[in-house]
């Protein structure tokens, strides 16, 4: 375990921001701790839908249970959030 900053662009926010995560947590875990500086705030919920996380630019999301120490991003990387 160890600290791993993000670099978090959740769809329909206007502002980039440094989310604190753990090398450890899932990218569902990631998406929860991303939708707490964006959802309600800035991006309107959607309750019933899935939060995804993928690298940016890429067509594919993450896989949910992926741990973020698998995923190949580096500290500060950007990770895109949307809802599913």
């Amino acid at each position: 375990m160890a600290p791993f900053p993000v670099s978090s662009h959740f769809h329909g926010d206007f502002v980039l921001k440094l989310v604190a995560a753990d090398t450890e947590f899932t990218m569902d875990q990631l998406a929860a701790a991303a939708a707490e500086h964006s959802v309600g705030i800035h991006v309107p919920d959607q309750p019933g839908k899935t939060i995804r996380a993928r690298a940016q630019g890429a067509d594919e999301p993450f896989p949910r249970e992926m741990r973020i120490s698998d995923s190949g991003l580096e500290p500060t990387d950007t990770v895109e959030f949307y809802f599913e």
